[in-house]
């Protein structure tokens, strides 16, 4: 039986029992529902969020730029350590502690444009409410990546 289309899946699914019977976030690239290699949820990446944010800020601090003048200096910050981590480990620094990586969605190496063009994007906010079909924020389907679990 040949596979359906994801349009043609997508009908199915919302006939049978509601939108998104039998979907998951990710299920359109290929990826699992769950375990190594399934699409990041919300929670975990907000966590990392926190963490990689945490650690901007500390670096602000260290440097005595932190305060209502620095917060630019801070998002700097955070950009430049996103932009660091992800082509050298995979992932940020809070990524890396919740055991999630950055993957370029046709496989290969993730490069130097992938990671800054997420992360100009992360910065701008209203981009990582905005959730593509596929489940990916919008940040994520820019650059063609997907956060997976490790």
């Amino acid at each position: 039986m040949a596979r359906p289309t994801s349009s043609s899946s997508s009908a199915a699914g919302a006939g049978a029992g509601g939108p998104g019977a039998g979907e998951w976030p990710g299920k359109l690239l290929g990826l699992p529902q769950s375990g190594p290699r399934s699409m990041s949820s919300f929670g975990r990446r907000f966590v990392a969020l926190v963490i990689d944010w945490a650690l901007a800020s500390l670096v602000s601090l260290g440097l005595g730029t932190y305060g209502d003048a620095g917060n630019f200096v801070t998002l700097g910050i955070f950009a430049a350590l996103q932009v660091v981590f992800i082509p050298l480990l995979s992932g940020s620094f809070g990524q890396i502690c919740l055991g999630l990586r950055v993957v370029p969605v046709r496989g290969g190496y993730i490069g130097v444009w992938r990671p800054v063009v997420r992360t100009v994007l992360l910065c701008l906010v209203v981009p990582v409410l905005i959730h593509a079909k596929d489940g990916r924020p919008l940040h994520d389907a820019a650059a063609g990546t997907v956060l997976v679990r490790r």
